[in-house]
């Protein structure tokens, strides 16, 4: 980066922040916001209140008011995350990532919190979750919203829940059914998801598949290995009362489908090149075959794909995906959706280890939900600095062995398989308005070990 355009980052980031302002209807809260992003965007070793208020040279206080008590429009904010992506991120190989993430916290008054799984700590800990929908192209990833996951414990207890700031209309519910709302959250707001991709969690209820049909959404999701389906179409009889199964029309587990099935057993696995790691070529052996979902009336979907897919170097790791796709669309298309969930793992990373993400230190749910979209306003920022200061865009289609080919199904809909550079290494230093800006988004390119883990590939191995 040259002298004159780290110079105007500062300049850029006030330009950036101003389209936030129809979120505040006062100047202060403005201010504050503004103030907030910068100390996120800052060299400090800990981003939160006190610490970033030290730096501004104002009262921690302020800054607490800002988050917990201060009017202003948060959900506003949110939706013009939403609408800068739909306008100027917009992609024909966009996918939809959805991910959950957590924070370890000490006491019982943050918002949310107990003892549950805990993956910051790889255990059950005691600890806050949250449940994000975040945004990829072959170029660009950020977070599009995040909703906090409320156990049924604070559910049922509403006292608890007013203390913490929480709305009485907010109720525990499974993270598949958050995840359907940030969906269409993000729908309403004009982004356009080719693609949408999840893990097992997910994938783990038939509702969440039927629902994502419903709205005509594509998807590549993971599934549990006793996720049910019908390997073979049954039989349907029509009657007085309306269609009803025939007999014998059972139903069969993935992995029991996998394993015995005739249509599995036939078939030899084909070897795919998913990505290339730190420790050299990521590949995984691929098996394919039509199944069919069971609808909210019992009776079955469409075809549906399922892949079932298979560590090369380790054949015991074994993961089970399946797509609403037309069984036309090429499979290294879906296999690229499907490994496509490390974006919405490094914008966790990124904004937890560069923005403060986990740095909270808030007990009401306001003051935390406000904290989460002021992180993103920051990552979003970062991510489109990234995207315009690249240098080597990559290739826009699906890569083969001679670069890039751009692949299209028979639908004429984008392949979206193209080489993948990480958005993050977003270590960007922004001080004062009178200092500018100190530092800069560190691209991929700058970084061989993270440029080589996240080039995604999906090219059959034979082809190599």
């Amino acid at each position: 980066m040259e002298a004159d355009e780290i110079g105007r980052l500062g300049t850029e980031l006030k330009s950036y922040m101003r389209k936030f302002e129809g979120c505040f209807g006062r100047h202060e809260p403005a201010g504050h916001a503004a103030l907030y992003v910068r100390g996120q965007l800052s060299n400090l070793p800990r981003k939160s209140v006190e610490p970033m208020a030290d730096q501004a040279g104002i009262d921690p206080r302020a800054l607490q008011k800002f988050l917990a008590q201060h009017q202003w429009d948060d959900a506003r904010m949110v939706r013009q995350t939403h609408a800068i992506v739909a306008r100027d991120h917009a992609h024909p190989q966009s996918i939809g990532v959805i991910d959950e993430t957590s924070f370890a916290k000490k006491g019982t008054k943050t918002p949310g919190v107990q003892r549950q799984h805990c993956g910051a700590t790889g255990k059950t800990d005691n600890c806050t979750v949250t449940v994000h929908l975040g945004y990829a192209t072959p170029e660009f990833h950020c977070l599009l919203s995040s909703a906090l996951f409320l156990p049924e414990s604070w559910s049922m207890d509403r006292e608890r829940c007013r203390e913490a700031g929480i709305p009485d209309n907010l109720v525990h519910r499974p993270k598949w059914q958050i995840a359907l709302e940030q969906h269409q959250q993000a729908l309403e707001q004009g982004v356009q998801l080719t693609w949408v991709t999840a893990d097992e969690a997910y994938g783990r209820p038939v509702e969440f598949h039927l629902e994502l049909t419903r709205r005509r959404q594509l998807y590549v999701v993971e599934v549990p290995v006793n996720f049910y389906a019908w390997g073979r179409l049954p039989k349907v009889i029509a009657g007085g009362r309306g269609p009803r199964l025939g007999k014998n029309a059972h139903g069969s587990t993935v992995a029991d489908l996998a394993q015995f099935s005739w249509t599995f057993a036939s078939q030899s696995w084909q070897a795919f090149h998913i990505k290339d790691g730190t420790k050299g070529p990521v590949v995984w052996e691929i098996k394919t075959a039509p199944i069919y979902l069971k609808d909210s009336a019992g009776l079955p979907t469409q075809a549906h794909w399922l892949i079932v897919a298979r560590n090369a170097l380790d054949h015991a790791e074994v993961k089970y995906f399946v797509s609403n796709a037309k069984q036309t669309v090429p499979l290294r298309l879906l296999l690229h959706v499907a490994f496509s969930r490390w974006h919405v793992e490094r914008c966790f990373e990124d904004e937890k280890t560069e923005l403060g993400m986990d740095h909270f230190e808030v007990r009401t749910y306001r003051a935390m939900m406000r904290h989460l979209a002021l992180t993103a306003v920051s990552h979003l920022f970062v991510a489109r600095v990234h995207q315009r200061l690249k240098k080597t865009p990559g290739p826009d289609g699906l890569p083969s062995p001679h670069g890039g080919e751009c692949v299209f199904d028979s639908a004429g809909e984008a392949g979206a398989c193209a080489t993948a550079v990480s958005g993050g290494g977003v270590a960007v230093v922004i001080q004062d308005a009178a200092k500018q800006c100190q530092g800069v988004a560190l691209s991929s390119q700058e970084n061989p070990e993270a440029s080589a883990a996240d080039r995604s590939l999906c090219v059959p191995v034979a082809t190599l």
